[in-house]
């Protein structure tokens, strides 16, 4: 499965720019933990930064109000005009592209980022590492790259179909919304696709549906270090959360940083 960006902004962009901010302000897992890790590592860096899968901003916008000149890259164009609606500041730039695929000429980063597992949605191993040549191109000398991404539970992964489920609820604009996911899993492949529903309810009636679809690989832990070796990077830590703890059996992400 080669990763189809086109494909990937109509059938998940849309939707989900709309819902990102309210849904995710409510999902416990973000405390602002990985917000407080990507801008201690832009700190020590110093600039100047680069998110690949920025999304609509929820980390990038917090580096950029430190005053780094930050650049902010998506596939989506929905998801960066959300972006660009909440952006007041002249530091940050915002370019639409494919993180497999980019090129900022004359331009070196002292942190490249991907937070949220948004390096998940390259499904190859020639995406991904065609993504981390752009990387080390755009590194500045001893610049570092660093991403997160889930750490897949065994018994979890085994489930090759979850059926729909209400996971998540939050009001936007004044209505009451519940987003159901559907889950298949292709243990081959190491992807699993998502359908999110959210169904959108006002005063206790039901006004409408909108759906988003995405797939997502997985990557188990000793995978990553081969991945990111094999692209060229010679220091590599993988940590079991953003408190920087090791690997464990129970880590709820693996957290690179790389360099």
């Amino acid at each position: 499965m080669t990763t189809d960006t086109s494909a990937l902004d109509s059938e998940y962009g849309q939707a989900t720019a709309r819902f990102y901010d309210a849904a995710y302000e409510s999902l416990a897992q973000l405390d602002g933990r990985d917000i407080a890790f990507y801008r201690d590592l832009a700190r020590e860096g110093g600039g100047p930064v680069l998110e690949l899968g920025c999304g609509t901003g929820r980390v990038l916008l917090e580096i950029a109000a430190d005053g780094f000149p930050c650049t902010g890259l998506d596939a989506s164009q929905h998801m960066l005009a959300r972006l660009r609606a909440k952006s007041r500041y002249p530091n940050l730039r915002l370019v639409r592209a494919a993180m497999q695929d980019f090129e900022l000429p004359d331009e070196r980063f002292g942190l490249i980022y991907s937070a949220f597992r948004a390096f998940q949605h390259l499904y190859t191993v020639e995406d991904q590492l065609a993504c981390l040549l752009c990387v080390r191109r755009q590194l500045a000398p001893g610049g570092r790259l660093a991403f997160d991404v889930f750490a897949p539970r065994l018994a979890r992964m085994a489930q090759l179909e979850e059926p729909e489920a209400a996971d998540l609820r939050f009001t936007l604009e004044g209505e009451e919304v519940v987003r159901y996911a559907t889950v298949t899993r292709d243990p081959a492949a190491q992807i699993l696709k998502v359908r999110f529903r959210y169904e959108r309810s006002s005063d206790g009636r039901v006004v409408g549906n909108e759906h988003a679809s995405f797939a997502m690989r997985w990557f188990w832990r000793f995978e990553l270090e081969h991945l990111l070796a094999r692209a060229g990077f010679g220091l590599i830590e993988i940590h079991g959360d953003f408190d920087r703890s090791p690997v464990s059996a129970d880590t709820p992400a693996f957290v690179v940083v790389a360099g």
